[in-house]
């Protein structure tokens, strides 16, 4: 279905352009560019490694209390660039397992101290410090080791102009060595060719594999432990928890505000309107029912303020027809031309219910005031855990794009950063994609369930 549109179509501009056909050698310069960087970066690791372990053996005389943070701040550094190529180029994620940083006082002399033993208290940098131990000489190896088929498969595809000049001729001694094949004619230059060949069409699979099995083992080294997941998720929850309470007092305050110098007050007016109406009744008859008129008029604007406080509360249409529905009901009250695809077979809890709608109230108000957009586009989608489940455990998707201006922000008050919040009381995410000149992607995840089938139209 489509709001204030013509037939709905998806529309997924975070897409991009068509990806180009794979062109052949960039699946034998990668192995060779990720592998020398690899190698670099392992003998790059020489560095932190010495200056953390000086630095650590210095602490007992006081010195290496004021360069262990430095050295350790260059060895997370470091830890943190493989992690970033290991996502980016091996496809294996590597969270970080760092605990938040804290402001200490005392000054840098006495502040570096508390770092410091904040440092040595922590796990994660001995891991980290333990990395560089086996990152130097294993990462080196097997860098190497994913670069060298394709430089010696290039090698053998030239040995029958190569080994040439190194030929003395007829009676000469001089052979030129290719892996274990001593090249003295041409018949044994073209199985050195041969072997090139076979090298060439294997490194890009023998090189791939090598770094991404070193990729995993650092993981192994680098990723959180279970126990810093527990720490981090007990943080997480805790923060949520304070937001979501925030939140909540916010949202009492604002309704008890709103009945106050709105409904309250309009009720109190319309009963001193009905008292002065009684007195009036015998005795001027024209100026009670002129009063009576004025009281219908103020009690039909409290009712109106009643139900629009109740529709900021939980949407009847939302606790009726469900989520769907209910952004479509946004849809039509917006100003701007919106068009909604939305693919859920049943109801969620609720609260997610409730959370997605109010997140995409928002985005479609900061459309409106902000973006100079014109037409809006939300997907709304549930992704099963499992391939081909319509119901169970998931997670709810919904993409808000705009054609406007771009330049979203969520740290110049745009009301992102209360969606940021409202979604992580439910473990949500909220990514933006806002580059200057637009479009506006706006995508939220929320982990939750989708019960069976919902009965009503869409």
């Amino acid at each position: 279905m489509t709001t204030n549109g013509t037939a709905p179509t998806r529309r997924t501009p975070d897409a991009g352009p068509e990806p180009s056909r794979r062109v052949w050698w960039r699946s034998l310069v990668d192995p060779v560019v990720r592998g020398v960087s690899v190698f670099g970066l392992a003998l790059a690791g020489i560095v932190p490694l010495v200056l953390a372990l000086v630095s650590t053996a210095l602490v007992a005389i006081g010195v290496g209390a004021l360069l262990l943070p430095y050295a350790h701040a260059l060895v997370r550094a470091h830890a943190n660039l493989l992690r970033w190529l290991c996502g980016r180029w091996f496809g294996v994620s590597i969270d970080a397992p760092y605990r938040p940083v804290e402001p200490v006082s005392g000054g840098w002399v006495g502040g570096s101290f508390r770092r410091t033993a904040r440092l040595l208290r922590d796990p994660a940098s001995w891991r980290d410090v333990l990395w560089l131990f086996y990152n130097v000489p294993v990462g080196g190896v097997l860098g190497l080791a994913a670069a060298v088929p394709v430089a010696s498969g290039v090698e053998g595809m030239l040995m029958p102009l190569l080994w040439r000049l190194v030929d003395d001729g007829p009676g000469g001694s001089a052979a030129y060595w290719y892996l274990f094949v001593p090249v003295t004619t041409d018949t044994r230059a073209y199985i050195a060719l041969g072997i090139g060949l076979l090298l060439l069409l294997a490194a890009p699979t023998v090189g791939g594999a090598l770094l991404r099995g070193y990729a995993r083992a650092s993981r192994w080294l680098l990723a959180p432990t279970r126990e810093a997941e527990l720490t981090t998720r007990v943080a997480h929850l805790t923060q949520t928890r304070h937001d979501a309470v925030d939140t909540r007092a916010a949202e009492l305050r604002r309704i008890e505000r709103d009945l106050h110098d709105g409904a309250q007050a309009r009720l109190v007016a319309m009963g001193m309107t009905l008292g002065a109406a009684e007195h009036l009744l015998e005795s001027n008859p024209q100026a009670a029912r002129a009063l009576l008129n004025e009281a219908r008029e103020a009690s039909s604007k409290a009712l109106q303020e009643l139900r629009d406080l109740v529709r900021g509360i939980h949407p009847p249409v939302l606790a009726d027809r469900g989520l769907a529905d209910a952004v479509r009901a946004l849809g039509l009250e917006s100003p701007l031309r919106v068009e909604v695809v939305a693919e859920l077979s049943g109801r969620l809890d609720p609260p997610v219910e409730s959370a997605a709608y109010f997140a995409v109230s928002e985005i479609l108000t900061n459309a409106a005031k902000h973006s100079g957009a014109s037409r809006v586009w939300i997907d709304l989608r549930w992704e099963s855990e499992r391939a081909g489940a319509r119901t169970g455990p998931g997670r709810l998707r919904v993409d808000v794009t705009d054609d406007g201006c771009g330049g979203a922000d969520p740290s110049r008050g745009t009301g992102l950063r209360g969606i940021e919040r409202r979604l992580g009381t439910f473990d949500g995410v909220l990514a933006l994609n806002s580059p200057q000149g637009g479009p506006t992607l706006v995508t939220m995840e929320l982990p939750c369930v989708l019960s069976s089938p919902k009965t009503s139209s869409s």
